[in-house]
């Protein structure tokens, strides 16, 4: 890299973790020509565009060329090697921290934000005044993200989250028994076919009735945690994407550089 670094850059730290694994994951696929741009340089431009929250057209010009990094981002969206990365950097984290790689216990939340003005479908949450999309994420109990479903703020919460727990169903999570949900995916009906669908005890975490002002939920505090530190990228600042799958592998995205940052201060479980 001969250009004078960003601080979204990679550290040599950072990218000798994630070298490896992006190389494994796209090394899966033999299709494609040869690389002409350097890996990291594509990653560092990535960054930069999600902690800025710039357009693709108003990347530095010292980076590759935008429409180089975009058709590198879209690849990777459609591959679903945002995904891969962040599992595959969730369980190292999880391992660093003396838990089992897979998670037993999750909690399930949702969050409204507008769209901009690009084409791309959207709805009305009557609930948050908002009209845009939701986000709704399921993590484990350390905050680190599971799996994310990005749709139109106008689907209700018990929709969305069935939608979102099949993706999760499908990711298989062997160990996981017991979501934790705030009063808004309460009935009994949610809670049968959570178990139904997985045999996944559903608890919904209520706030007290007595209590005035703010309350601390015991683990609801932890998804909540998730979202703020989303809120750091201000990409994520609103949803300026057409395609909700571009939503979602922008979140996978920083949640990437999260873990990421995590692992560097002690990089020994990878190198």
């Amino acid at each position: 890299m001969s250009r004078k670094p960003y601080p979204t850059d990679l550290t040599d730290i950072q990218w000798l973790i994630l070298e490896p694994l992006l190389l494994a994951v796209l090394n899966q696929s033999k299709r494609g020509r040869p690389r002409q741009v350097e890996l990291r340089e594509v990653v560092n431009a990535i960054r930069y565009l999600l902690r800025t929250g710039c357009a693709w057209r108003l990347l530095p010009h010292d980076f590759p060329a935008w429409q180089t990094v975009y058709g590198y981002f879209r690849r990777w969206r459609d591959s679903g090697v945002w995904e891969q990365l962040n599992d595959a950097l969730r369980d190292a984290v999880r391992i660093e921290a003396e838990r089992e790689i897979e998670p037993s216990a999750a909690i399930i939340d949702s969050q409204s934000v507008k769209t901009s003005s690009v084409a791309g479908e959207r709805g009305f949450d009557g609930a948050k005044l908002v009209t845009g999309r939701k986000r709704h994420i399921l993590v484990d109990v350390m905050g680190l993200l599971l799996v994310v479903l990005v749709h139109k703020a106008s689907i209700q919460e018990r929709a969305g989250a069935k939608s979102l727990l099949q993706r999760a169903k499908q990711k298989g999570f062997a160990r996981l028994c017991l979501i934790w949900a705030d009063g808004g995916y309460s009935g009994s009906p949610m809670m049968n076919w959570v178990f139904e669908l997985a045999g996944w005890i559903f608890e919904v975490v209520k706030r007290s009735d007595n209590v005035k002002g703010f309350e601390l939920l015991p683990r609801r505090w932890v998804v909540e945690r998730t979202f703020s530190w989303l809120g750091r990228y201000r990409r994520l600042s609103k949803d300026y994407e057409v395609l909700p799958q571009t939503s979602e592998a922008f979140i996978y995205a920083a949640m990437v550089n999260l873990m990421l940052a995590r692992l560097a201060r002690n990089p020994a479980i990878f190198l």
